[in-house]
């Protein structure tokens, strides 16, 4: 059994290290493509302070404010377009196989009937 190592190794040459984390890219956030029961999603997370607008969370039907950090995800096989992506809190988008779908209600409809 060899030692625990408490440093990092070093990098083997030709290996790249990763992007550097820019303005431009914590603005846009770091995306990746997930796999979920309904399809492949592209899932871009957006950190704080990057938010500039108040948005509607699709899974609870709450507010997401400015500066709180949230995911923007959109089908992989859509465009990919403006009106394919929804804002969701980050919680929501990790439950939304065990969730049932939010539905949205006005102020007068009756919560339960």
């Amino acid at each position: 059994m060899s030692p625990r190592r408490n440093h990092p190794r070093r990098r083997e040459a030709g290996v790249t290290p990763p992007p550097a984390l820019t303005d431009e890219r914590v603005r846009k956030g770091i995306e990746g493509v997930q796999q979920w029961q309904d399809g492949e999603w592209m899932v871009r997370s957006i950190f704080g302070g990057a938010a500039v607008k108040t948005y509607r969370c699709p899974g609870c039907m709450q507010e997401i404010r400015p500066g709180v950090a949230h995911v923007v995800a959109w089908p992989v096989d859509g465009s990919g377009d403006l009106t394919d992506r929804r804002h969701w809190h980050t919680g929501c988008w990790k439950a939304r196989d065990r969730r049932g779908p939010g539905i949205e209600r006005s102020r007068n409809a009756p919560r339960y009937g």
